[in-house]
């Protein structure tokens, strides 16, 4: 099997726009994860009663299992290293980012790590609806920010009138050049989008009294329910192979709307029998290479994430990447071999 890195996410926004209603969002709906807080600020994460101040390089233990850590720009390097090492049990990395800080420069830490337990998990915008126009008045860059954002979480919608609702969907939209755009309330967001519930280690299903984190958790059906459909997954499978340049002229023309793309990939003869695992998160793209276990079935499973799909096209656009045993060579391969990792 191969191991998965841990996912590092970065929570990019101006202030007040919803960063912080975010990752307690997370943290109070864990789905069984233990999640790695870094708080690249000197602000505060409140959950309940607990308040974590922003000093550097301390680390708080929650309740849950999960770290909350402040650090800046210097040692976050060194923190994730920490965070990652074997042994410390975390699942996912979540890194709130400065109010005022420009993210690239964590995208391109992440992007230029060479540390194999570690991998993007993207970078989520957050956008305050109500203020909107406002903050792109006092803050014209946030239009360059949008462009950089993997998703863009347009929150506090609940705070805007829905006859102007639209007009801003497709502003951050245009803007955001065709990435995922999700309408949220007080950061309210499935963290099945974020990041993969079957990447968490498997825990025995016994009975047990329910945790205190469990209790507090924001998991009744109404809000189950209104998370899920904010989002689209579409599953595509296929037992014929996958043509590799077919592939990647359609990873490099995603449809709109695409976040994550997750899954493993059939080549066939020119994949000289190895199973390849695809990994996308807006445009960052990574395989990893392994080999088919022992009467596995040798066939292409992938799952699209994101919001507003056209799921036909998605499926249509994954068929038409399929081709005949033996329709590609080893060159074919090329371009694919460039985005893998050993």
């Amino acid at each position: 099997m191969v191991r998965q890195p841990i996912p590092v996410i970065i929570v990019a926004g101006f202030l007040g726009a919803g960063k912080t209603s975010l990752l307690n969002h997370l943290l109070r709906n864990p789905q069984g994860a233990r999640i790695g807080v870094v708080v690249n600020d000197f602000g505060k994460i409140n959950i309940d009663a607990l308040s974590v101040a922003g000093q550097v390089d301390s680390t708080v233990s929650l309740g849950n299992g999960c770290l909350c850590c402040a650090v800046d720009a210097s040692g976050l390097d060194d923190l994730l290293a920490r965070l990652a090492r074997p042994g410390s049990d975390i699942d996912v990395i979540v890194i709130e980012s400065s109010g005022l800080a420009d993210p690239r420069g964590m995208v391109r830490l992440l992007l230029n790590s060479t540390n194999p337990r570690l991998g993007y998990g993207g970078l989520v915008e957050v956008v305050d609806a109500a203020e909107f126009d406002a903050t792109r008045r006092r803050h014209p860059e946030i239009d360059q920010h949008l462009r950089f954002a993997d998703l863009v979480l347009l929150n506090k919608i609940d705070r805007v009138a829905e006859s102007d609702q639209r007009r801003l969907a497709e502003l951050v939209g245009g803007l955001a050049g065709g990435k995922p755009v999700l309408p949220t309330a007080h950061g309210r967001v499935d963290p099945a989008l974020l990041f993969d519930r079957e990447a968490v280690r498997e825990r025995q299903d016994v009975a047990r009294q329910l945790s205190f984190d469990e209790l507090l958790a924001d998991s009744s059906d109404d809000c189950h329910e209104h998370l899920h459909t904010a989002y689209q997954s579409v599953e595509f499978t296929a037992d014929d192979p996958v043509h590799p340049r077919e592939l990647m002229r359609f990873l490099d023309d995603r449809p709109d709307g695409v976040y994550r793309m997750k899954g493993q990939v059939h080549f066939g003869a020119p994949g000289q029998g190895q199973k390849f695992t695809l990994h996308t998160v807006g445009d960052f793209l990574r395989f990893q290479r392994s080999r088919w276990a022992r009467g596995e079935s040798r066939c292409t499973q992938l799952v699209v994430i994101g919001s507003g799909l056209d799921q036909d096209r998605v499926r249509r656009d994954l068929a038409a990447c399929l081709g005949e045993p033996d329709a590609a060579d080893e060159h074919s391969m090329l371009d694919v071999l460039k985005y893998t990792r050993a």
